[in-house]
């Protein structure tokens, strides 16, 4: 195995990583943002405000997406593990 191969391998995870992060904590950014700009509209100060709809916000992300990533990880292994003889020899 070379070193090209465990950085093309570990490039793959985090990009893997970062895009099954990225689906679950924008719709939450997004939530807190309008949230964040309606309490400084009406100047109401109260921080566990926003805290239930980022969750709800969070939650049906993962509800909405959680077949695709949950796929996209048993696929990477799959190949991972598939390819091991390759790498290996």
């Amino acid at each position: 195995m070379t070193p090209s191969v465990v950085v093309d391998i570990l490039r793959e995870a985090m990009f893997l990583i970062m895009l099954i992060v990225a689906v679950m904590v924008v719709p939450s950014l997004l939530v807190g943002l309008v949230i964040s700009v309606f309490q400084a509209a009406t100047q109401i100060n109260e921080q566990t405000l926003s805290f239930l709809p980022r969750l709800f916000a969070t939650l049906l992300a993962i509800v909405i997406a959680g077949p695709w990533m949950v796929r996209s990880l048993v696929e990477f292994a799959t190949r991972l593990y598939a390819n091991i003889p390759f790498l290996i020899g």
